[in-house]
Parts: structure tokens; sequence; C-alpha cells
């Protein structure tokens, strides 16, 4: 079954992960390509501006498919070294090319984000939970390590006190909690998600094109690089960005106290 549902609003693309009916389990066979697709097609294309990634149904993702597990199928099939290149080819390429969208990435949380689908959710930006969101990384209950990138992710997002609390107890938290832990931005009303995620979603898109791709580089750098490094390389890119029209255009704006009409040149 198909993993993604793909729209567009103008410069906003939404990407769904649209298995409702199972509460949308990631991991089974061609979703690494699905979205690798999904994410070289947004990078090419300079009108989007930003990404809102949300779950169908009550669910943004329950995690990795427990009855594949069980049954021993698909990426959790065959021999050991069959059951890592499956992770390597088909779950890590779908964080991979997460990981790797160029415009900012907003995840609208719209309910349970277990395991894998804690981590989908974590590669986002920006994380908007709705009041019914849950978050849990339970590889643990089930004989399993945190095989999806999770141990590297999560203490960025959250510290590794806490990231350990939850890996080592398998503990699930709210909406409430996962605001307090700086897990989420914001928590909102259910039927309010979606809304709070499109209008933040143009807010950014309204933003020039270059800049705003050239400043997400510059903060995910930020992380593994030294101050002398990031100095360096904001220098070279701003020095860029001084020469193109947009810049142009937000200091008229500026000047002429009107709101900019950036058209990434």
């Amino acid at each position: 079954m198909t993993l993604l549902k793909i729209t567009a609003d103008g410069p906003v693309t939404t990407l769904t992960l649209d298995r409702a009916e199972t509460m949308n389990p990631l991991g089974s066979p061609g979703d690494g390509d699905a979205f690798r697709t999904a994410c070289d097609a947004i990078n090419r294309d300079m009108a989007t501006r930003c990404v809102i990634l949300t779950g169908a149904g009550r669910a943004f993702s329950a995690g990795g498919d427990i009855k594949a597990m069980r049954d021993k199928t698909g990426t959790f099939g065959g021999t050991p070294p069959a059951i890592s290149d499956g992770y390597r080819d088909n779950i890590h390429m779908m964080l991979r090319a997460l990981h790797t969208i160029r415009v900012p990435v907003i995840a609208a949380v719209n309910g349970p984000a277990i395991g894998l689908g804690c981590d989908v959710a974590c590669l986002a930006d920006i994380r908007i939970a709705s009041e019914k969101a849950k978050f849990g990384v339970t590889f643990l209950k089930l004989g399993i390590i945190p095989g999806d990138g999770g141990t590297w992710i999560l203490p960025r997002v959250i510290g590794m006190s806490r990231a350990s609390e939850l890996f080592y107890t398998g503990d699930v938290i709210g909406a409430d909690q996962a605001l307090e832990w700086g897990l989420v931005s914001r928590v909102v009303p259910h039927d309010d998600l979606i809304a709070e995620a499109q209008a933040m979603a143009q807010k950014i898109a309204a933003m020039p094109p270059h800049s705003l791709r050239q400043s997400k580089m510059l903060l995910r750098q930020g992380s593994q690089i030294n101050y002398d490094t990031a100095l360096e390389m904001a220098a070279n890119t701003q020095a860029m960005m001084h020469h193109t029209a947009d810049h142009a255009e937000g200091v008229a704006a500026l000047i002429e106290k009107r709101s900019a009409e950036f058209k990434g040149q």
C-alpha cells in the first residue's frame, strides 16, 4: 500500500502518512523509495518553500509494522545480514531523505508517534502537537534496539537525560509533557492542528527561498561544527545573499514600510 499522500497548496507541500486503518506503520518494502522520490522532488522545486508532515486518521505513526516483525516478512524477514540491509536500504533511506529536505519541515503530530514514528517526527525542524498526540521510543519493550537513528536524533531534541529516560523505560508521554520537555514547540486543539500548521507554513513560505534554504543548512551544520567554522560558513553564505534581488527587495520594503514580495531571485 502506498505510504505517502502528497498535496500542494502554493509554496507549501503536505506529506501525509496514509495508512490510516493500521495507524500508519512504517518500514514496508518501498517506503524508502517513496520518501526519497518525494523529498528529491521537493528539493528540486524552488517554488516549494515549506513542508508539512502529518498522519492520516488517528495516529501520526505507530512505528514499525509489528505484524511484519511477528511474521518475519518484508524488511524484518530473512537472515540477520538481510535484515541489516533492509534497514539500510529502506528504513534508513526514508530517514535520510527526510533529513536532507532543504526547506523547513513542520511535523503536525495528530496522534501517537511511537518508535520509528517518533524518530520521523523528530527529524522535522518544528513540531506542533495535537492535544491527542503521544510520543514514545518503545524499542526495548519489543526486545530490539533503537535501529532507526533515534539515539542520534532524540538527544539533540530533548537532551541526553530525558532521551535516556524514554529509551530505557519505554514510557509514552502526552502532548503537555512533550511541550514541557521541548519535544514540541506548541500544543493546539486537535481540530485546529492542520490549520495551525498551514498558517505557520505560509508564514515561513513568505520568506526569501534562497535565504530560507541556506538558513536551514546553517542551523543543521551548527550542531556539528565548531564556532569558528560556523562563522566562516555564515560569512561566505551571507556574501552570496547580499547579491540577490530578494535582499534588495527586503531592504526596500523595510525602508518603504511595506510587505516584501520575495521571488527567489
